[in-house]
């Protein structure tokens, strides 16, 4: 029997529903926020390990998809969910008694939704899947839902997992940081299994810097591969932008270390090589010299978060006193229409990588 006091103190260090994880007395309650495809594809794993889900969306449509025919063809065609999967729009409802709590909407949303959660939030332990930065504040993901909701029990999960795979249930290896061990623990217990494992870390900026950078650089990739330029100059490429994000992680207070696990080389190399990454693929329209109104078509039309997060890390280096020459350049060839052939000069430029104000 667990001594009561000792169970009092306890409650007042954690939340009621980590207690009753801990205990091991039933499974987990997930509720995933967001019916993309990245949202769809942990419900997955969750549900194979056997744990209840409930998924909230804005989106009427593509809930009543998902009840009715358990898919959503718009981000995972022919792929169907397993039964057993509560669907719902209200988002009191959806984290009522919730042990954990998934943010799986795009990083543009995560302010307005986290605003809202804050008022049916019971402490519960948060994972954020989201990636990127907000554009006004220039604040990443997890500082973004601190501004609503006071809490630490927050985790960050990435690396290289398109969700087309994860669904297909081949290994997937994710980081996983958080500062509370208890908080890591239960986000493994909700997804982690034999198709996806995770290395546990508490430099939660490292991976979120990873996390967002990655999908800036896999635009500059999807350039060069655009411009014809062949598989050793992409080599050359991610060999450059891997330090160049060493480097940036470290300016903004993460470890260095971090950039050699699964959310740093990991994710980067998958991103700025694969098709499969609309990163990339928005970047090789533009190395192709794809017609304006064909390009503008496909950013109206997908989530490009390299795009969003572009605009917000330019602006962040900056107040920082931090220089990133490509991440300069991929700006002026997105915002300022600058020739996506001066890649190639940038390549072979030997001007240093950061450079940091007195």
């Amino acid at each position: 029997m667990y001594n009561l006091k000792f169970l009092s103190i306890i409650t007042r260090l954690l939340n009621y529903n980590l207690i009753k994880y801990l205990l091991g007395s039933e499974n987990v309650k997930v509720t995933i926020l967001g019916a993309g495809a990245y949202g769809l594809a942990l419900a997955t794993m969750a549900k194979i390990n056997e744990h209840n889900i409930t998924i909230w969306s804005r989106n009427q449509v593509e809930l009543d998809e998902l009840e009715q025919k358990h898919t959503n063809k718009r981000v995972l065609p022919n792929y169907i969910l397993p039964n057993g999967i509560e669907y719902t729009n209200n988002l009191r409802k959806s984290v009522k008694n919730s042990d954990l709590i998934i943010f799986a909407v795009p990083a543009g949303a995560v302010d307005e939704v986290s605003k809202n959660l804050k008022k049916y939030y019971k402490e519960q332990a948060i994972c954020i899947a989201s990636k990127g930065i907000e554009q006004d504040t220039c604040l990443f993901v997890a500082d973004v839902l601190k501004k609503q909701i006071d809490t630490d029990k927050i985790a960050v999960i990435s690396g290289p997992s398109f969700a087309i795979d994860i669904v297909k249930l081949i290994p997937i290896g994710l980081s996983l940081g958080s500062l509370v061990p208890e908080v890591r623990k239960i986000v493994k217990d909700a997804l982690e299994n034999q198709y996806m494992i995770f290395e546990e870390c508490e430099d939660i900026i490292g991976i979120e810097v990873c996390g967002s950078v990655k999908n800036i650089i896999a635009i500059a990739a999807g350039i060069i591969d655009g411009l014809g330029l062949p598989e050793s100059t992409q080599a050359m490429f991610i060999t450059k932008a891997l330090n160049d994000m060493k480097e940036i992680i470290v300016a903004l207070g993460g470890n260095e270390d971090t950039i050699l696990t699964y959310a740093g080389f990991g994710d980067l190399l998958l991103t700025a090589t694969s098709i499969k990454s609309r990163n990339f693929r928005f970047g090789k329209m533009l190395g192709e010299g794809q017609p304006k109104e064909i390009i503008d078509s496909y950013i109206e039309n997908t989530t490009i978060e390299g795009l969003y997060t572009l605009k917000s890390i330019y602006k962040l280096l900056n107040n920082k006193n931090v220089t990133i020459p490509i991440i300069d350049l991929i700006y002026d060839i997105v915002f300022n229409r600058k020739e996506p052939s001066e890649i190639k000069e940038a390549l072979t430029s030997r001007q240093k990588t950061i450079k940091k104000s007195k």
